[in-house]
């Protein structure tokens, strides 16, 4: 049996044809899937360090010893226990951010890199509110002041400018 290239043999002998959207193609939905997890990623990572740092100047401000050796020590503990947990956040608030980004890029096209800057830094804002509003404690020690959460959400925001640098830019219509 011969297939093209938008059909596959599927069981019994049958005929799957793959339904891609008219004008894409896999491998650019393969960069686009693979630039938002490297966004959550990044995101995850420096929010990890900065969620450590915070907690550990904190450590500090009371009086305790927290030598650079404990720092780094205690940062690379976290990138292995906590910051998993902060990319699958990530990557969930990064899905609603960036779909709205990519919806208003309709109407702003030349503010990619702004509008997913924008929505990486919102989708970790919200995912904090959501945090604190659902949880009996602050989760994530950063997030209990005002510096902290600014911090992450910078961390956010280098996740969606890294989608806007790393995503497949959508052809204006009409452009070959």
């Amino acid at each position: 049996m011969a297939c093209n290239n938008n059909s596959r043999p599927g069981a019994f002998g049958a005929t799957v044809v793959m339904a891609w959207p008219k004008g894409s193609h896999p491998m650019k939905f393969l960069r686009l899937l693979l630039a938002w997890l490297l966004a959550a990623v990044l995101a995850g990572i420096l929010g990890s360090v900065v969620q450590t740092q915070f907690s550990l100047a904190a450590i500090a401000g009371l009086g305790a010893p927290v030598p650079l050796d404990v720092r780094l020590l205690t940062t690379l503990r976290d990138l292995a226990g906590f910051a998993p947990m902060l990319v699958l956040l990530t990557a969930g608030g990064f899905l609603p951010a960036f779909l709205v980004a990519g919806l208003l890029l309709r109407w702003w096209p030349r503010r990619r890199t702004f509008l997913y800057t924008l929505a990486g830094a919102a989708a970790l804002g919200v995912i904090l509110l959501l945090m604190d509003a659902t949880l009996p404690v602050t989760a994530i020690g950063a997030a209990r002041s005002p510096l902290g959460i600014g911090a992450l959400v910078l961390a956010g925001a280098a996740g969606g400018l890294a989608f806007a640098r790393l995503a497949p830019a959508r052809r204006a219509p009409g452009v070959a």
